[in-house]
């Protein structure tokens, strides 16, 4: 036990000074190292939120973390990875760095990865880095690859450079 000790002491030199204060020493290392383990802890990625079939959302929704909608959303989402499942609908502008839809969405999309399922209705505009669209998706709107597509004013960007210089 003490060979122990010994080794979680960051210097032998520290052993000499131990001897008149043995006790301050050996707890004081064991703190810290106990802190710096629990600061790993909160890390983690907390779960994704999940609206279920049965709720009716109007307003919009944005989160930095992940979001899982089963239900109706009238209202623009804005989230890190975003799940649209099969009997969800949403009515407004979606904005997420990753966008799977398996269900309805009426409004723009805007996602550098895009991924419409065989089971996605989309009637809008999708606005992408990525995308990728499976047999049987239905898709109604255009699609333009853009290099940040997050950024809804990088479009309308090159438009005002004109309007100075008129």
């Amino acid at each position: 036990m003490f060979s122990k000790s010994k080794i979680n002491d960051p210097a032998p030199k520290s052993d000499a000074d131990t001897s008149s204060t043995a006790a301050p020493s050996s707890s004081a290392p064991t703190a810290p190292k106990q802190s710096e383990f629990k600061a790993s802890a909160p890390k983690t990625k907390p779960p994704a939120s999940v609206l279920s079939s049965d709720l009716h959302i109007t307003g919009n929704l944005k989160t930095t973390g992940d979001i899982q909608v089963e239900g109706t959303v009238e209202g623009d989402i804005r989230a890190h990875l975003l799940t649209i499942g099969e009997t969800a609908t949403i009515k407004g502008e979606v904005i997420a760095d990753d966008v799977v839809i398996n269900g309805r969405i009426v409004g723009r999309v805007r996602g550098l990865k895009v991924r419409l399922t065989s089971t996605a209705r989309v009637e809008g505009d999708i606005i992408h880095k990525t995308i990728a669209i499976e047999s049987g998706a239905h898709f109604e709107g255009s699609v333009q690859r853009q290099d940040d597509p997050l950024n809804p004013g990088a479009k309308s960007a090159p438009a005002q450079k004109p309007n100075p210089a008129s």
